[in-house]
């Protein structure tokens, strides 16, 4: 761990994940690349047993809003979707996929996991990548505007809807226009 760097897990909040390609390369920016990943995120997801409040997969980067694992730790359920992803997208001969290192957000309030959506839906835009939000294929922006069930289950009230119970109070922000 790097001299200084403390890590709040395991205290039952959302993180707020980045994690960049190795040397900040745009080496997501393939569909091909994109959906490998969305894959590998829904199995790590599913293995581990963690909520995916929200994502976007940019050329050389990835934003996460995730719950903590029931199995294992986050730092665990990270290290696996990297390998994972790096195995099947790192070209031949090339020594790294991924940066070592992530950075994690503790998002302890209603307001600032809000802030975190909206930043990750509004990135592409940000970017120049595409006009609107609902423009960029590989962000959670679409779940939550309109209940799109893609690939990586997304955690919001339509997923709640869709299993017949109520989201808890804590995880209400969908209509508040994440």
């Amino acid at each position: 761990m790097a001299k200084g760097l403390v890590r709040y897990q395991q205290c039952g909040v959302f993180h707020f994940l980045t994690f960049s390609c190795f040397r900040r390369q745009p080496l997501l920016a393939t569909a091909t690349a994109y959906s490998v990943f969305e894959r590998e995120l829904e199995a790590v997801r599913v293995r581990y047993g963690f909520v995916v409040a929200g994502y976007v997969l940019m050329p050389e980067h990835v934003h996460l809003l995730v719950g903590e694992p029931r199995r294992s730790s986050l730092s665990i359920a990270l290290q696996v979707l990297k390998q994972q992803t790096s195995r099947k997208l790192k070209a031949q001969g090339d020594v790294h996929f991924w940066q070592h290192r992530y950075y994690d957000f503790n998002v302890w309030s209603e307001e600032k996991r809000i802030e975190k959506l909206r930043y990750m839906h509004r990135n592409p835009v940000v970017r120049g990548l595409v006009e609107k939000p609902e423009q960029w294929a590989w962000l959670s922006f679409r779940h939550y505007a309109n209940g799109h069930a893609g690939v990586v289950e997304i955690e919001s009230q339509w997923t709640a809807f869709r299993r017949g119970n109520q989201l808890p109070e804590h995880l209400r922000y969908a209509e508040k226009g994440a």
